[in-house]
Formats: structure tokens, C-alpha cells, sequence
């Protein structure tokens, strides 16, 4: 289901060409910091992946997951009228 809602949600959004900072107002800014913390489980669970102790099916859901906040995040920045920061290089000295 994760799969379908992602891929609805990027009919309304234009396609990802940049590294975009987490932005988008407040409530879009809290999707970030979620997607953050299921990344941080989902690294956390590495050792169990490898020490057969977690299902790979599991470990695949998380991963989706924050891809799914990430793109709801996206969608909540666009819909409530807030603009997204592209990260920009910094210029070398």
C-alpha cells in the first residue's frame, strides 16, 4: 500500500531534480524530522537484519516508510502553498 499512495502522491508533485533541504512550513518540516527518525531505525536495524533476527520484509517496510514520509512532506509543503529549499553547493573561497 506504501507503493501506491507514494506513487499517487508524485502525480501532484513535480519530479525530484534537486537535493532538497527539510523545509516546507511547519507541519511539512515535522514529516521531515519523522522520515529522519524511521532513517535512524532503519539503520539501528541493520544488525538485526544480518543476525537474521528481523524479517527482510520488515526491514523493506521501514525503508519504504521514510520514503513515504518524505514524498507526504513534499506533498503537505506543496499543498499548503510553501515553497521548498534546494540545497545549493556552498561557493569555494
Amino acid at each position: 500500500m506504501l507503493e501506491d499512495w507514494i506513487d499517487e502522491m508524485e502525480t501532484e508533485l513535480p519530479p525530484l531534480r534537486n537535493f532538497i533541504l527539510p523545509s516546507g512550513g511547519e507541519p511539512s518540516s515535522r514529516l521531515h524530522i519523522a522520515r529522519s527518525v524511521c532513517r535512524r531505525l532503519e539503520r539501528s536495524l541493520v544488525f538485526l537484519l544480518e543476525a537474521e533476527e528481523l524479517e527482510a520484509g520488515t526491514y523493506s517496510y521501514v525503508n519504504r516508510l521514510s520514503d513515504f514520509l518524505f514524498v507526504l512532506a513534499r506533498l503537505v509543503a506543496k499543498r499548503t502553498g510553501n515553497s521548498e529549499v534546494v540545497y545549493q553547493k556552498p561557493k569555494q573561497k
